[in-house]
């Protein structure tokens, strides 16, 4: 029986690990602890670990690691940019992503897309305080809208074919164009796109060519009053650039489930602490933006699918030294 080490299992992913070691004949070993250079000896007698995405994974986690005999880390996340992929190379250390359900993220998408449009966080506010008017809440309709989508691609697709829906203009920008897509959107040139939309949402991977794609000059370029969604990753979008377009009015409302700097915020408990973020503080304060804590993958169907995933690419990598999952440097 292959030993495993899981870390930061979440009560949720418990019963699943249970039930993939099983299917796969594992033993399991769980840390409630990120993985770090002084956690990895827990992962002593393992060949491979699994982890999430809280925390970064430098040279001295890797370091520790190789000492602990460990060659092969599962991610139970699509994003990978928390991992060093040079020191990875340098130990000797290979790992893989996942990809799970694709809906998750997408329905998460269209859900704030329609709370921005039609000013939900003000009408619920109101409604607590008791306060039961209607001036200033007034919405818009999706039909008269055009929607950007920045990345259609796995979930970007999706959003586009929910949105298809509630017949408004969507528009796309990404560098593979799908025939599949051809009858619900339009591909354009990012300009356009920035110039045209109504809501720019965006579902792009967080590479050096997209780090702040989102930023101060690209706002610019947008419609005043324009409606910006992130269920990508936090630094897609450079978060002084977005406070000051909401200040200025330029972005009229905000959908963001994830955020620069998120790290130990995000899927913690933190309500007794004071949080040295001050973006996220601004962010909150603004009766035109949501915030949600990185969620928006957070369903039963993409849990199970990134458990398995996880434990079917490390089964792979000690059986046969290989994963179709595989990130290579």
């Amino acid at each position: 029986m292959r030993k495993v080490v899981a870390y930061e299992t979440r009560a949720d992913e418990f019963p699943l690990f249970q039930k993939f070691a099983r299917k796969f004949d594992l033993d399991i070993k769980y840390v409630d602890d990120v993985l770090t250079p002084q956690t990895a000896v827990e992962a002593k007698g393992a060949e491979a670990v699994t982890i999430l995405g809280n925390y970064p994974v430098g040279a001295e986690t890797f370091m520790a690691l190789r000492d602990a005999s460990v060659k092969y880390i599962g991610l139970r996340t699509a994003g990978y940019n928390h991992i060093d992929q040079e020191a990875a190379k340098a130990y000797g250390i290979r790992f893989s992503n996942v990809a799970y359900s694709p809906y998750c993220v997408a329905d998460f998408a269209t859900m704030l897309i329609l709370m921005c449009v039609r000013k939900a966080k003000q009408i619920l506010s109101r409604v607590e305080a008791q306060d039961f008017s209607v001036e200033g809440i007034q919405g818009r309709e999706m039909h008269n809208l055009t929607i950007g989508i920045i990345g259609a691609g796995r979930i970007g697709s999706i959003v586009a074919k929910n949105l298809s829906g509630f017949g408004c203009n969507i528009i796309a920008h990404d560098t593979v164009e799908r025939d599949e897509l051809r009858g619900i959107l339009k591909y354009v040139s990012l300009d356009e796109l920035l110039k045209e939309s109504d809501v720019i949402t965006i579902h792009t991977p967080l590479f050096d060519r997209t780090y702040h794609m989102i930023n101060q000059d690209r706002i610019a370029k947008m419609k005043d009053g324009v409606c910006i969604i992130n269920c990508s990753r936090g630094a897609v979008v450079d978060t002084d650039a977005l406070i000051a377009g909401i200040e200025a009015g330029k972005v009229g409302a905000a959908g963001i489930d994830v955020l620069e700097d998120e790290e130990g915020i995000f899927h913690y408990d933190r309500r007794t602490d004071i949080l040295a973020h001050h973006q996220l503080a601004i962010l909150r304060s603004f009766p035109n933006v949501i915030v949600t804590p990185h969620t928006a993958f957070y369903t039963d169907q993409a849990v199970s699918d990134m458990v398995e995933m996880a434990l079917t690419s490390l089964v792979s990598f000690m059986e046969t030294g290989k994963s179709r999952w595989e990130i290579k440097s």
